[in-house]
């Protein structure tokens, strides 16, 4: 099905009967494994969002959609203290499937997203002391929906890939972006164009990119390294996969899991691979309770040491990298919400929030999982 790029990712065209299949039965939720319980909603439902932890503790929530071409430039504050939502400052546009990074000085780089049938080059910068959002003179190398942007070790933002177009596939091109003069520079491309990869930096300070489409699903990883600023070829997945999550575990592997396969709603994974950096090397690890796609990028790392997988199904799985095993937190979401976000707050627990199931109506509620 060569479906136009908007229909399933940030403009997510309305799909029906063709959800994801488990591949196993899933198990007995474990309370070891902790617990889902729901929170108060959002003040507006949304979709393809993000959320950003921001150093005061509160969430910064922007952009997403209500259903196809509703997009929102509108934001919202989440804080834990209180467990409610208030409006903060809007973005310059309605932004779906832009990017928001965490910059070391406490402000938030937005940048680009769909706009409506296309996507934007520009970018704006939230700054939590004036709850304003202000947009940035430079644009970005090119226009990105659905691109990856990954903070460096010395403060830069590394932004890879993303679509341009109706087309289903992405781009190779790279970009950094420097706080210090608010400007972008191009950096030589990545071997494979990517859409909906993951981007994980690594203990060694290079970043791992991992998976996404550019003509087909893509098996093979690259590394950048901030050095050379150059992208090399790594190991190759087991299972080719896009719409996928990964999350660093704490000896420095990364686990990446689910996603789909070139047949999309049809081709949901319930599949797990870890990456050993040392070995440049991907094996097999166990699978999620229930197939799912359409997950935020990173995995919730929990201060155990444990990573948390939600969306694309109402289980939301805990993976122990002590056990190498997957095990289902009491409670469940409401339904299959895809392209939810998930955030871990200051005292351990996580928020989950927003998405869409089988149609193109986002939802304004929210969970908590405790450990």
């Amino acid at each position: 099905m060569n479906l136009p790029y908007r229909m399933f990712t940030a403009i997510f065209g309305m799909i029906f009967a063709l959800g994801a299949t488990a591949v196993r039965p899933n198990p007995v939720a474990n309370t070891s494994a902790g617990k889902v319980t729901s929170s108060a909603p959002m003040l507006e439902p949304r979709s393809g969002h993000t959320a950003t932890l921001l150093p005061n503790g509160r969430v910064l929530i922007t952009g997403g959609m209500r259903r196809n071409q509703d997009f929102y430039k509108s934001a919202e504050l989440y804080d834990p203290s209180t467990a409610r939502f208030t409006r903060t400052g809007d973005m310059s546009i309605g932004r779906v499937g832009h990017m928001a990074v965490l910059l070391r000085s406490g402000k938030v780089l937005i940048a680009g997203g769909w706009i409506g049938h296309a996507c934007t080059d520009s970018a704006e910068i939230y700054d939590p002391r004036t709850a304003k959002f202000t947009a940035i003179p430079a644009r970005m190398t090119t226009a990105r929906g659905d691109a990856r942007a990954t903070l460096l070790a010395d403060g830069d933002v590394l932004i890879t890939g993303g679509g341009q177009s109706d087309s289903p596939g992405g781009i190779a091109s790279a970009e950094i972006f420097h706080e210090t003069d608010m400007s972008f520079h191009a950096v030589p491309p990545m071997h494979f164009a990517r859409v909906s990869h993951t981007s994980t930096l690594l203990q060694d300070e290079r970043v791992l990119v991992v998976g996404g489409r550019g003509e087909r699903v893509n098996e093979v990883a690259e590394i950048f390294d901030p050095k050379t600023q150059r992208f090399t070829q790594t190991g190759s997945l087991i299972t080719p996969r896009y719409k996928h999550t990964a999350g660093l575990l704490p000896d420095g592997r990364v686990l990446v899991a689910g996603g789909s396969d070139e047949r999309d709603w049809s081709g949901n994974l319930s599949s797990a691979e870890i990456f050993d950096p040392k070995t440049w090397k991907f094996t097999l690890a166990e699978s999620l309770s229930t197939a799912r796609f359409k997950l935020p990028e990173d995995a919730a790392a929990l201060g155990s040491g444990k990573l948390l997988i939600a969306g694309g199904a109402k289980d939301v799985d805990i993976f122990d990298p002590l056990t190498g095993k997957f095990a289902s937190a009491e409670g469940r979401i409401s339904d299959s919400w895809h392209f939810m976000t998930e955030t871990r707050l200051k005292d351990g627990t996580v928020l989950l929030a927003g998405g869409y199931a089988n149609n193109d109506r986002a939802t304004a509620q929210t969970w908590i999982y405790k450990p």
